[in-house]
């Protein structure tokens, strides 16, 4: 049976440097994933989870289990700091072209959220292109239609979740999300007609 966080934490808390390797190896995909999807990119995404884990360790005192689940707060956490990053690289991604390349690796951490097995070669292909494209469409979003359909569509955070992550009311989470997958369609569709339904 897998260890709560709760007894994790309470070891970590204790000093335990084998309990705190165990919290970071169970969520760092999550927020390495948080990360890539805010930021698209993958040497920025590395060095955010390492930022995101720090504060998290240095805040471990200030969780409570009483005010919510772990993953809740690590989510919150780590939004804040991509907070930071956006406002100090606002003026560097306004320069960002849609038809900037994608790194050749850079779309493998979407397919994350895909069934796992191993494909035939076209469906990976089909896959890629699917992951690159959710990839440019999210960029197009505006930073709280983006925030609030990752959180949901990509994390799987409930919408009482992600209303304590942006400190907003549900009513304007569930809007927000809304008008994301509404503008997020748009995007893709308009990509699709643009590269005639293909990435390559």
């Amino acid at each position: 049976m897998t260890e709560p966080d709760v007894e994790i934490i309470a070891q970590a808390r204790r000093g335990d440097p084998l309990a705190w390797e165990k919290l970071v190896g169970r969520h760092s995909r999550r927020i390495y994933n948080l990360c890539y999807r805010f930021v698209g990119k993958l040497d920025q995404a590395e060095d955010l989870t390492q930022e995101a884990f720090i504060k998290i360790f240095r805040n471990l005192g200030n969780y409570s289990p009483e005010s919510g689940n772990f993953v809740t707060w690590i989510v919150s956490v780590t939004r804040n700091l991509l907070i930071d990053h956006y406002r100090q690289s606002k003026s560097e991604r306004m320069t960002v072209s849609i038809d900037q390349p994608l790194d050749a690796d850079e779309d493998f951490t979407l397919l994350d959220t895909l069934p796992a097995g191993r494909p035939s070669p076209q469906a990976e292909v089909e896959q890629k292109e699917q992951a690159a494209l959710l990839h440019r469409a999210l960029k197009q979003l505006s930073p709280d239609l983006r925030e609030a359909v990752i959180l949901r569509d990509l994390e799987e955070l409930t919408y009482e979740e992600i209303a304590v992550v942006l400190k907003i009311p549900d009513g304007t989470v569930k809007s927000r999300i809304n008008r994301g997958r509404v503008e997020l369609a748009k995007c893709i569709q308009r990509m699709r007609l643009q590269f005639g339904g293909s990435m390559a």
